[in-house]
Parts: C-alpha cells; sequence; structure tokens
C-alpha cells in the first residue's frame, strides 16, 4: 500500500473522494433523508435542543430508559455537508437496546472553519455533560462516535484536555468512542482537489487538527471500523492512529465485508450486524 506522499493529487481525489466510487450516492443520501424522518416523527425525541448560541450548534436527543447510557453521533460529509437532520434514522436500533442517542449538528466548511468546528463539538459534548441529569441518562456512559469526518471529530474529543475547557469537567469526559471510516492524519486531505479550498489548512493547521499528532487525552477504548470495499487510505487512516495511540486501539480494525464508505455507516445502526453488537458492547 502506497502512502499519500507518492500520490498525485488526482490520485488523492480518487482514494478520499467517496462519490467517485459510491455511484448511487444520491439514492443512499435521499434514502437517509427520509428514515431519519420517519425516526423524528415517531415521537419522544427532544429536537434542535441548543448547545451554543451559534444557529448550527444544536442536538437531537432520542431518550431510552432512565440512567442509561448515551451514544453521541458526529455526522460525515467532510465537514462541509449534511446535517444532523439527515442521520436521525441512527437511533432508534439503540434506543431499543437501552441507549440513549444525541446526534449533533455543526457548522459547515468553508463559513465555519475546521478549529471552530471542533470547539462546537467539545461544547456539545461539555452540554450534555452538564445537562445529563435533566435529560435521563448516566454522564459517566457517555460515548462518542462518527462517520468519515464525523470520525475524525470523534477523536479530536479524545485529544481534548477537558478540564482546561472548563474546570469542573473530569479528565475523562467520555467513557468510549467509535470511528467509522474515521480521518486521523489531515495531509492528504489538504492537498485533494475536491476538498482543498474549502478546509484551507495549511502545515501547522495540519498538525494541530490531526490526531495523529496529538495526545490521547481520554485514556478509553477506540473502535475502528472500515467498509472491506473501501479506498486504502481509509484502511491506513484507521490503522495509523494505533501507531500513536495503542491503549486506545486495543482491537483490531473492524473491516466490514461487502461495505463501502456509504454502507459501512448502515452498518452501524442495523441491530444485526458486528458492528452494532461492538458499539452496544462498548458503550453499555
Amino acid at each position: 500500500m502506497s502512502g499519500p506522499a507518492s500520490m498525485s493529487d488526482d490520485g488523492l481525489d480518487l482514494e478520499y473522494n467517496p462519490r467517485l466510487r459510491v455511484l448511487n450516492f444520491a439514492e443512499i443520501f435521499a434514502r437517509w433523508k427520509r428514515e431519519a424522518g420517519r425516526a423524528r416523527e415517531s415521537g419522544g425525541a427532544r429536537l434542535d435542543l441548543r448547545y451554543g448560541s451559534a444557529a448550527s450548534e444544536r442536538l437531537d436527543f432520542f431518550p431510552a430508559r432512565p440512567g442509561c447510557p448515551l451514544l453521541i453521533f458526529l455526522h460525515g460529509g467532510y465537514w462541509r455537508a449534511l446535517d444532523k437532520d439527515d442521520f436521525s434514522w441512527v437511533a432508534p436500533a439503540y434506543v431499543h437496546s437501552g441507549i440513549a442517542v444525541a446526534v449533533v449538528n455543526y457548522g459547515l466548511l468553508p463559513a465555519t472553519p475546521l478549529p471552530l468546528i471542533v470547539q462546537q463539538i467539545r461544547r456539545a459534548c461539555v452540554w450534555l455533560h452538564d445537562n445529563a441529569i435533566a435529560l435521563g441518562f448516566d454522564r459517566d456512559r457517555m460515548a462518542c462516535s462518527g462517520h468519515s469526518a464525523g470520525g475524525h471529530l470523534t477523536s479530536m474529543m479524545l485529544a481534548t484536555d477537558w478540564p482546561q475547557v472548563a474546570a469542573h469537567l473530569p479528565r475523562r469526559l467520555l467513557s468510549g468512542a467509535i470511528s467509522i471510516s474515521g480521518i486521523f492524519d489531515l495531509a492528504p486531505l489538504s492537498r485533494a482537489p475536491f476538498l482543498r479550498d474549502d478546509l484551507a489548512l495549511d502545515e501547522p493547521s495540519v498538525r494541530a487538527l490531526s490526531p495523529i499528532h496529538l495526545p490521547l487525552r481520554n485514556d478509553v477504548p477506540l473502535v475502528r471500523a472500515v467498509g472491506a470495499l473501501e479506498s486504502d487510505e481509509f484502511h491506513r487512516q484507521s490503522h495509523l492512529i494505533a501507531e500513536v495511540w495503542p491503549a486506545a486501539c486495543v482491537t483490531d480494525v473492524m473491516s466490514m465485508p461487502g461495505a463501502d464508505h456509504m454502507s459501512v455507516c448502515d452498518a452501524f445502526a442495523a441491530p444485526d450486524s458486528a458492528l452494532f453488537l461492538a458499539v452496544r458492547s462498548l458503550v453499555t
């Protein structure tokens, strides 16, 4: 497997832009939106809770039984597309298993720079921790998960020094994390033509926002999953983080059979999938 340093810019596009590999992506997005609408209409959810002052700083909370654990979900879209309202469908299977779910929204590139997006997700995690009693979940069992760009944001939460964010916070705010097709090294994406202008990262910013260059500050397990049909680079990314965070990456990368960059996210919310079972075991 060749590294990204030897790839042409067009080669990086082919490796990282899933729209070049998953040709029915528009149909998948439409299906996700329909299923998300049904999940929100089923009742019980608390929608558009504000965790910050910006219009984008909202989340949807899907409750389970009192005192249950919480699973936070951060959507993908390369930090510049999609919305929490497209992903409500991840919640029902976990709620049925006794796990509350918070689907978090955030601002998008280029209007919201990536450092600010990271700060928004931190605010959401702090807000959820501080409102755990009111929402009815156990703040000591609060795990974070994300797909693609959301996997990057999830890992940035593991690299966060929470007492520096707010003095009252524990050092280990999260009890676990799940990255689905996550990005841990932003250097290739800072060169990829389909994204580099919106991402707008120089070398110091790449290092500051790449988990492979940051310490693990929440000593908790990180479950990693990648679709077996995804590009070499997505597989390399999930193996790369284990080299710098071995204490978190205590299990092997889950290569999901027959799954591409989109369908691996479907597996995350499918009760009969190995990924769902691994997430449920970690969270509970």
